[in-house]
């Protein structure tokens, strides 16, 4: 039997959407940042001035592709109040992590069996700057669906060729 629900993809803030690490001689006229997203300017980017470098046009970019957006951050519901709608999305699901001191396997990342526990079996995205090549070999061996562990640098933030890796994995574009 097909699995008629859409793929999750989660999402992490600090770093794929708020990037940071940057050298000056990297930038040296700093992060771009955005004077306004969708709307108002919410009063998130008054108490948190990194909001401001989100680029607005990710929150169209994301409800675009054929699937469930899902918080996968340590803002927890915070990035409904704050960064949602700064990116015009409706408010998201949030992966409420577990509170255990269980250290994960060495070398794999604290979010990954959550991520996997939370999906039940769906195929999903993880966007996140912290994955590693043992989450995907984890992920492969633990996972019965398909899943996609796409890094984004942290520096940069998404660009267009993470997108596009998730659009193609998601198979946008192509005919079914």
């Amino acid at each position: 039997m097909v699995n008629a629900q859409p793929p999750l993809l989660f999402l992490d803030v600090d770093g794929p959407l708020i990037p940071f690490g940057a050298t000056p001689a990297q930038l040296p006229n700093g992060y771009p940042t955005y004077g306004t997203g969708h709307g108002r300017r919410p009063p998130a980017a008054d108490s948190n001035p990194l909001i401001t470098r989100i680029n607005p046009a990710y929150g169209p970019r994301l409800l675009a592709l054929p699937c469930t957006l899902v918080w996968a951050t340590t803002w927890m519901s915070d990035a409904n109040d704050r960064v949602a709608p700064w990116l015009g999305l409706p408010r998201l699901p949030v992966v409420d992590w577990p509170d255990t001191d269980d250290d994960p396997a060495p070398g794999l990342h604290w979010k990954t069996r959550a991520l996997r526990d939370w999906a039940a079996g769906r195929p999903y995205v993880w966007i996140d700057d912290e994955i590693t090549d043992r989450d995907r070999a984890w992920t492969e061996a633990h996972h019965p669906g398909r899943a996609l562990l796409h890094r984004v640098d942290p520096r940069s933030g998404l660009t267009d060729e993470d997108f596009a890796v998730v659009e193609g994995w998601l198979g946008v574009g192509r005919h079914q």
